[in-house]
């Protein structure tokens, strides 16, 4: 698997991610959790570094058993992991929440279902419009660069072969060319979350 480094922070991973919110959240029943564990280990095994959380997945269940999974490795993997909403007791969403002092407890509780000591990556998973973007501002992470990392998501071994296949594929100049061609025709479809779905 090669490596690539993400912006300008020096974090190195593998050019393919896994994300992994389909193994606990919005695709039917979770996974059974010794199946999920296996499949980020044998990931890593395949040379996957970079793993994509969120508390909203489950919500919190997809944290643990990705801080459970990645326990043995855990110094040779980078987890990325978001923010974004407040939580009654009961794992209930209440609503969008970026605050400092939420961020704060959102940390908090990550690293202790990570059961670790730092998160390598954090984002903001949606935009409080009640918080103004002067306040948690984010690197803007820009498309086709050496340092862009796709984090595709599966539960199947057999989607995590393929999409681990594409590290290995080498674009011919004239190839780019043809798919920037046709990108250049089209247009951004579709409205960006309200907070409210219930999807990555």
């Amino acid at each position: 698997m090669h490596m690539r480094t993400l912006g300008s922070s020096g974090l190195k991973v593998s050019a393919l991610g896994l994300g992994c919110m389909g193994l606990s959240a919005n695709y039917g029943e979770p996974v059974d959790e010794a199946a999920g564990i296996a499949l980020i280990r044998t990931a890593v095994d395949l040379g996957v570094t970079f793993f994509d959380t969120a508390e909203a997945y489950g919500p919190f269940a997809n944290e643990s058993l990705v801080g459970k999974a990645v326990a043995p490795v855990r110094e040779q993997v980078v987890i990325a992991t978001k923010f974004a909403y407040d939580y009654d007791a009961a794992g209930n969403r209440l609503g969008l929440n970026s605050s400092t002092a939420h961020i704060q407890q959102a940390v908090e509780g990550s690293l202790r279902r990570f059961r670790a000591e730092r998160i390598d990556l954090l984002y903001q998973h949606r935009v409080d419009p009640s918080v103004p973007i002067e306040d948690i501002a984010l690197a803007w992470l820009l498309a086709q660069r050496p340092w862009t990392v796709p984090i595709p998501g599966t539960r199947r071994l057999e989607r995590l072969q393929e999409n681990i296949g594409a590290d290995s594929i080498e674009l011919t100049a004239k190839e780019l060319e043809t798919l920037e061609a046709i990108n250049a025709t089209g247009s951004v479809q579709g409205a960006r979350g309200t907070g409210r779905e219930t999807y990555g």
